[in-house]
């Protein structure tokens, strides 16, 4: 799901997502994202400013976990103490 997160929060590139403050390796990262393309809930895309590098997109089945994670932001907010909403 924190890949996700990224995803709504603005983050589009592997390197982006590297640099969350989780701290993911990147052979986990890289397998998450694998998965998540599998299941369709991201595409990768080029990015509009050009470069090698591509990017990753949300589908409409992946926009659709947007309620899930303001869910479990809420509950997190509610029930656990230092919980920071990252999503508004």
């Amino acid at each position: 799901m924190l890949v996700v997160r990224d995803l709504v929060l603005g983050r589009s590139r592997f390197k982006e997502f590297r640099a969350s403050p989780e701290g993911i390796p990147t052979n986990i990262l890289a397998d998450r994202l694998q998965r998540l393309l599998a299941q369709g809930l991201v595409i990768q895309v080029t990015p509009p400013e050009g470069g090698k590098h591509l990017a990753y997109q949300l589908t409409k089945k992946g926009l659709a976990l947007i309620p899930v994670l303001k869910s479990l932001r809420d509950w997190g907010l509610q029930w656990e103490p230092g919980t920071r909403a990252a999503l508004v």
